[in-house]
């Protein structure tokens, strides 16, 4: 496993029991974000066989199941999925998988709509193409596929790092027991997103709001 997938996973793992508290912030700003973009997401996810990719504890999964066909979820922390497998959803169209986010190949079942949120950031700026390849490839034609991160805001989320001749950005991390994490995370706005995925799709639609993007295309 690469340097920097390693240290993800093991921040993931440690972070696993906390990790929710993300999205308890008391801002109505943030809130009604949080929700416009629950909105946009189950919107492009109804009615379809849905591919999660690194699903985390399962609160996009357990969403999503409401009004997808059935959904695959993966997630390469034990600890993350051991949480999700948990979760008291009312629905049973939902399977969790440990797995690879680059290695899609491996992932059993047929599927026509591919879902990553809060992920995007995490994948090397190296790697976005054969991340991206490797998702198309496993969705039926015409899919659509559907991811969310955060945008860049001071004094949220700890430190950013720039590192010379390294053209990811990192993410300083410490826990409430003072235990300290280097993670990579990129961030992207309107412009750079639309650059990356436009020639990818004749269908993108983009948002930024102040604390999450999300987008949504086909790929055909």
């Amino acid at each position: 496993m690469p340097r920097y997938d390693e240290a993800l996973r093991k921040y993931y793992d440690d972070s696993a029991l906390d990790y929710e508290k993300m999205y308890a912030r008391r801002e109505p700003s943030w809130r009604r974000e949080l929700e416009a973009l629950a909105e946009a997401m189950t919107r492009a996810m109804a009615d379809h066989r849905v591919l999660e990719v690194a699903c985390g504890t399962g609160f996009w999964t357990e969403i999503v199941a409401e009004v997808a066909r059935y959904v695959v979820a993966i997630d390469s922390s034990e600890k993350m999925l051991a949480i999700a497998k948990k979760r008291k959803t009312r629905c049973n169209n939902v399977e969790y998988f440990h797995g690879d986010a680059y290695a899609l190949a491996e992932v059993s079942g047929v599927f026509d709509a591919g879902l990553a949120n809060f992920w995007f950031s995490h994948v090397p700026k190296s790697r976005i193409d054969g991340f991206l390849n490797a998702l198309h490839n496993r969705l039926e034609k015409p899919a659509v596929v559907f991811m969310s991160d955060n945008v860049y805001v001071r004094g949220i989320g700890g430190q950013l790092i720039d590192k010379p001749r390294i053209e990811d950005t990192f993410k300083l991390r410490e826990r409430a027991d003072g235990s300290q994490y280097e993670v990579l995370k990129n961030y992207y706005n309107c412009d750079s997103l639309r650059r990356l995925l436009v020639h990818r799709t004749s269908d993108l639609e983009v948002r930024e709001g102040k604390y999450f993007w999300w987008v949504r295309y086909s790929v055909t």
